[in-house]
């Protein structure tokens, strides 16, 4: 059975109007549903088999919930529950099994949730075998439910609440009894296999905007004027050191209107959780002479639990400076960054715009679990050197939900980047969607474990792409991963370029020392506006090692010929579908 494109809608304080129950069921598929009631989106009772949840969304509600189980006798098991792709928006719960305490015997295996989005969320990830919602219950008698097989991956955050939990810190709570206990760690007491490792530690945050008891700074109260004249920096500057003097959690708020802000740092540490809520536009300087060289116009540094969001706009007022030629001079670099991201933990940037940046319009530095959800960069396609998001030696990046458009790459990925995510992000125009460029330096950090998935590229001069220098350093870039993506008129849709030399001052006869392995394209469709869609130059000096392609489907829409492929220095797995014919020749 199917169910597609439902909308349920109640009241928020509508008693237990549960948006779609199911048991004893048995194949039952629910997608591109929107489900808001005053109790469970979705609950998934005992004999539920093979339930697959994609692209719903909730809220306000109770959240998405396998269970109560455990209340009756002979109930059957729960075996295979998948959901995947789902929003949740301001509900009591996210995703959760239940159980009841003092309960017959009985399981639930093989449940899966993955790519979840939670945006103020209370409880986002919960498994609870203590369950009773009436308080009538034996709660010292455990459950006799089995619960194993259990899987949290690509789950990002927005939460609403903190927790009092056996796995604080990974930002989830298990309620679990140990009568099913092993000698495996706290988290996996009741037999079960936990997948966690992709879970951004930022569910662990609190949404600062929504919490109760915060204090409140306005910048129009410090002298700031809405006049698109006058220099807000030193009443931002002044509201921002009162609240990082704060204890506890604080928003600093630029209201409605046109402010000019004039090159600021923000700096931390602070005593507690702060969230910088921008609801107007504020404007760049136009003369550069205003910014010292190699800085950001906002720049953000050293902060942990930092909230930056409120729907505004950075416009960096770079059309002046954009027809300069930067393959002969350093002018370019020079050029300010529309926000600066240094040394940030546990982080969200969320519900912002960046316009018209003069050089890249975001550039993250040594962050650690820093989130972009919802972020939308926007300049034209001419604009010389400003690409989206630029990282550099992070760990736990994640980009989702986002759009950018600009002149250059949308998203670059720097030496030392290490568990890089970038999910449902529109690009383009721009250049794709880029590793590297690696080797141009000397002693570059490994980049390790980068993800980009069920993103889609139009109108790009290209695609997904690996570049390294040639004659370059050594270096290693390793577990790279570009899966479900779709391709509109894109140039170049999959490149690996080790000859990477944009502007043909390179030894192209000394190979690059940059070692290439474990990367996998895989379902990737869509239309090339490039004969050549498959692009794979490696290395001569160190070969690409462990490449696989499977699935790739991209068709040329020129005047004539098809799709066609080039591979050099590069042994690939394939698999699937294969247009262009891909590497047939690969040596």
């Amino acid at each position: 059975m199917t169910l597609q494109y439902v909308t349920i809608n109640a009241t928020r304080d509508s008693l237990n109007t549960d948006g779609i129950h199911m048991g004893r069921s048995t194949g039952v598929n629910i997608s591109d549903a929107i489900i808001k009631t005053g109790d469970d989106s979705l609950s998934i009772g005992d004999g539920s088999q093979h339930i697959n949840v994609e692209k719903v969304t909730c809220g306000p509600g109770h959240g998405i919930s396998v269970g109560s189980l455990g209340k009756y006798h002979n109930e059957e098991p729960v075996v295979g529950v998948t959901v995947k792709n789902c929003t949740l928006i301001n509900t009591m719960n996210g995703i959760r099994v239940k159980t009841w305490p003092d309960s017959p015997a009985s399981v639930a295996t093989d449940l899966h949730f993955e790519d979840i989005i939670m945006n103020n969320v209370g409880n986002p990830i919960l498994i609870n075998q203590e369950y009773c919602p009436y308080d009538q219950c034996q709660a010292k008698v455990p459950s006799q439910v089995k619960i194993s097989d259990v899987s949290f991956q690509g789950i990002c955050s927005m939460s609403g609440t903190q927790y009092k939990s056996v796995s604080k810190e990974w930002g989830f709570t298990i309620v679990a009894y140990r009568f099913y206990q092993t000698k495996k760690r706290e988290t996996e007491n009741i037999g079960m296999k936990l997948n966690i490792a992709a879970i951004s530690l930022l569910l662990l945050l609190t949404s600062v905007a929504e919490v109760s008891g915060d204090t409140y700074f306005d910048v129009t109260k410090y002298g700031a004027q809405a006049d698109g004249k006058t220099d807000i920096s030193q009443a931002l500057l002044t509201a921002w050191e009162a609240a990082c003097a704060s204890p506890i959690v604080s928003r600093v708020v630029i209201p409605a209107g046109i402010y000019a802000l004039g090159q600021v740092t923000i700096e931390g540490p602070c005593k507690a959780p702060i969230n910088l809520i921008v609801k107007g536009t504020v404007r760049a300087p136009v003369d550069t002479s205003r910014f010292k060289p190699q800085a950001g116009w906002v720049a953000f540094q050293h902060l942990d639990q930092f909230t930056l969001s409120g729907y505004g706009v950075f416009d960096g007022q770079g059309q002046s400076v954009w027809g300069q030629k930067c393959s002969r001079t350093k002018y370019c670099n020079q050029l300010p960054i529309n926000l600066r991201f240094n040394f940030l933990t546990n982080s969200i940037i969320k519900d912002i715009t960046s316009k018209d940046s003069k050089q890249f319009h975001i550039n993250v530095l040594g962050c650690r679990n820093i989130t972009f959800f919802q972020v939308a960069i926007t300049a034209p396609e001419d604009s010389q050197n400003t690409d989206g998001i630029h990282i550099g030696r992070s760990r736990g990046v994640n980009i989702t939900h986002s759009t950018i458009q600009t002149g250059d790459d949308c998203v670059s990925i720097g030496d030392g980047s290490e568990q890089i995510d970038i999910t449902k992000v529109n690009c383009g125009p721009g250049h794709g969607i880029s590793v590297g460029s690696l080797g141009l330096y000397k002693n570059e950090a490994p980049v390790i474990g980068i993800r980009v998935k069920n993103c889609t590229l139009s109108d790009t001069t290209n695609g997904v792409r690996v570049k390294t220098y040639p004659s370059s350093p050594q270096g290693t870039a390793t577990e790279m991963h570009f899966h479900d993506i779709v391709m509109n008129n894109v140039s170049n849709p999959i490149i690996i370029d080790q000859e990477y030399c944009p502007h043909n001052q390179c030894n192209l006869q000394v190979p690059s020392r940059v070692k290439l392995s474990n990367i996998s394209f895989k379902n990737i469709r869509g239309t090339t506006s490039t004969e050549l869609a498959v692009n794979l130059v490696c290395s001569k000096g160190a070969p690409c090692q462990k490449v696989e392609l499977g699935n790739i489907d991209l068709k040329y829409t020129g005047p004539e010929g098809t799709a066609s492929s080039q591979c050099k220095n590069v042994e690939a797995t394939l698999w699937g579908t294969q247009q262009p014919k891909t590497c047939a020749q690969a040596a």
